[in-house]
């Protein structure tokens, strides 16, 4: 497969289960700095279902990316492989991988906005005070990185290696085996 070659099939439905009718691409590309992936979506006409997914095809050593967010920087790109974890430290937010995640291509200002939505569900979710208040203080920090005041720290964690921060700015470490341990990878495993 090369990075023109697109594969395509015509599938059933994950979402509305009509035969024959959602379409399967995958693609694989070179991402600058990263390395090579598959690039898979499903969409379907019928039900407006769709799901895409970035999967690393190749393995590294367990790595730490470590950057400061401010102003400068919200438009460097951020890959976030399948098995990674993401934190902000200094708001409290934190996102592990689960059987269901996706890998993804953003920059530094697309993750604040995950993270955005994510506290704007929770606020559904929770309706006590406290909450609602810690939500709120959560929200208000996120904003305000996004229109560049302030600073904070953007921690990828991967077991695997396979994601990045594409800048000269990113701090890169070995990940401790006694933390190592301890990171949730998304894929099931079976201990002995």
């Amino acid at each position: 497969m090369n990075e023109e070659e697109i594969h395509e099939m015509i599938i059933k439905c994950p979402a509305c289960s009509v035969e024959g009718i959602a379409k399967s691409m995958m693609k694989e590309i070179e991402i600058p700095h990263f390395g090579k992936v598959l690039e898979t979506t499903i969409q379907c006409p019928k039900c407006g279902f769709k799901h895409s997914d970035v999967i690393a095809l190749e393995q590294n050593d367990p790595a730490k990316y470590t950057i400061e967010i401010n102003k400068n920087n919200l438009s460097i790109r951020v890959v976030r492989s399948q098995s990674a974890t993401v934190t902000i430290p200094e708001l409290g937010v934190k996102v592990e991988p689960g059987p269901k995640s996706e890998g993804y291509v953003t920059n530094v200002e697309g993750i604040l906005t995950r993270f955005e939505e994510a506290v704007k569900k929770a606020m559904n979710l929770f309706d006590d005070a406290e909450s609602q208040k810690n939500a709120e203080n959560t929200l208000n920090n996120i904003l305000e990185l996004k229109k560049g005041n302030g600073t904070a720290t953007l921690i990828i964690h991967d077991p695997f290696g396979q994601s990045n921060i594409v800048s000269e700015n990113v701090k890169i470490e070995e990940i401790p085996e006694e933390e190592l341990r301890e990171l949730k990878t998304g894929f099931s495993h079976i201990e002995e």
